[in-house]
């Protein structure tokens, strides 16, 4: 992403944050870890991250990022808060960043969608590596099925 886009973003700062506090409000709450005062605490570090990878060029252009509904199918149970945290945030990256194109002087249209490819890319490999740690952690998430113990006297005589 071009540096002075990434410079137009960290000007609407404010208005990314409370768009992206805007959109996590209207979410359903599955658990109490999605409340969404809860994670809006998260936004600003998680913009600095998103910023700084994109200042640093730290996209992998040559790799795809990973979909939502692949980075969604890590979460078996469905109940890990980052799965909307990081949608509400794409969407109001995404918003910010077309409407700083907008005002900005004409780009090409290639490097306009490389911009938003950036943007994608960024935001959803720090998705699925958040995701995924919190996943390792959850109570929830799939452990193997236990051996029944065979009882003597309940079990059917073997034939």
């Amino acid at each position: 992403m071009q540096e002075a886009l990434v410079c137009a973003l960290r000007t609407r700062r404010p208005q990314i944050h409370a768009r992206w506090e805007a959109l996590l409000r209207i979410e359903r709450i599955n658990t109490p870890l999605a409340h969404p005062d809860t994670l809006v605490h998260l936004i600003d570090a998680t913009l600095d991250e998103i910023l700084q990878r994109l200042n640093q060029h730290q996209v992998h252009r040559s790799t795809r990022a990973p979909s939502y509904a692949t980075i969604r199918a890590a979460c078996h149970c469905g109940r890990n808060p980052l799965l909307t945290y990081f949608l509400a945030g794409e969407q109001a990256l995404l918003e910010a960043t077309v409407l700083a194109q907008s005002e900005a002087p004409p780009t090409d249209a290639t490097e306009r969608s490389l911009a938003i490819s950036d943007l994608y890319s960024v935001m959803r490999r720090l998705a699925q590596r958040e995701i995924e740690a919190f996943c390792s952690v959850c109570q929830y998430r799939e452990c193997p099925a236990p051996v029944p113990a065979q009882d003597s006297v309940h079990s059917a005589p073997a034939s």
